[in-house]
């Protein structure tokens, strides 16, 4: 018994740094692609090993009454059919273990729901062309996409609670979100509020009232604090412009995005890694290899 006793400190300073490894584990890192023709392949963006999510970019069209428009840039026309190729790319992606989700909505683009009803068909829109339903025409192809991204920009948040409603209801679909960092936000505040979304990818760019500027991460810190205290969410998502071309404001270099802002909200709400835009800028500035590990 004395022998226990003379090793209980040692074991319990064990306990300590094995706990203190547990929190410090990196986190994930969720892509945007689709918007630029010189990313490369979805694949190539799966195969590189950095993301665990890969949000392709966007639906930029639909709801109230219009016929949906996917937009995939310069990758390939879906008007032509030429987009199913896409299909091949997506389930290596799954073959990896990667989440791969169609994000609606974007910078731009004619999109809005006019009632419940609407919501409820485009969810049945998505669905049966995108997600596990039987459409008959399939932009994709035949891969059965993981679940949505609701990047939601233009200011209108009717009925968004109602699509992640019904398209939760639907079966096994991954819900996310990007809403900017101002809270609440314009455009996705009710939807948020459903506690249906599993990760949430905040927006920490173009918006200098809550992002980080001039080596000032207390407006970042202060909004990252208020977004994981007031609504439920699986895991939160710092996102950040991968270049400083891809913004407007609010670019982090690696450095300090390892250094200084991570280790300042890991312990805030549900910490899950980061968000970067985009997959272009990405491989330009290889600003994910730089921090994976570290996040």
């Amino acid at each position: 018994m004395a022998a226990n006793l003379k090793w209980a400190p040692v074991l319990a300073l064990l306990v300590v740094v094995a706990a203190m490894v547990g929190t410090t584990s990196a986190g994930n890192i969720a892509v945007y692609w689709g918007q630029n023709g010189n990313e490369g392949s979805l694949a190539d963006a799966c195969n590189s090993g950095l993301y665990a999510y890969v949000n392709i970019a966007f639906l930029t069209t639909f709801g109230n009454g219009q016929t949906p428009v996917l937009n995939l840039a310069g990758h390939c026309d879906p008007g032509s059919g030429s987009c199913t190729g896409q299909s091949s790319d997506i389930q290596t992606c799954q073959s990896l273990g990667i989440k791969v989700l169609l994000s609606i909505g974007g910078a731009s683009g004619s999109y809005g729901l006019s009632s419940t009803d609407d919501a409820n068909s485009v969810a049945d829109y998505l669905w049966d062309n995108f997600l596990g339903g039987s459409g008959s025409s399939r932009p994709l192809g035949a891969a059965v996409l993981d679940g949505i991204d609701f990047d939601i920009e233009n200011g209108q948040s009717a009925h968004y609670d109602d699509l992640a409603n019904a398209l939760k209801g639907k079966g096994s679909v991954l819900l996310t979100a990007a809403p900017q960092c101002p809270y609440p936000d314009a455009s996705l505040g009710p939807a948020l509020q459903t506690g249906q979304f599993d990760n949430v990818w905040i927006q920490f760019y173009n918006n200098p009232g809550c992002a980080y500027a001039n080596g000032d991460d207390t407006n970042l810190v202060n909004a990252w604090n208020t977004w994981t205290s007031s609504i439920t969410a699986g895991s939160f998502y710092l996102g950040v412009p991968a270049s400083p071309q891809a913004a407007g404001s609010g670019y982090i270099d690696p450095g300090t995005l390892t250094g200084t802002v991570i280790p300042a909200i890991r312990g805030i709400g549900n910490y899950g890694g980061i968000m970067v835009w985009d997959r272009f800028n990405d491989v330009q500035n290889n600003y994910s290899s730089q921090v994976k590990g570290s996040v």
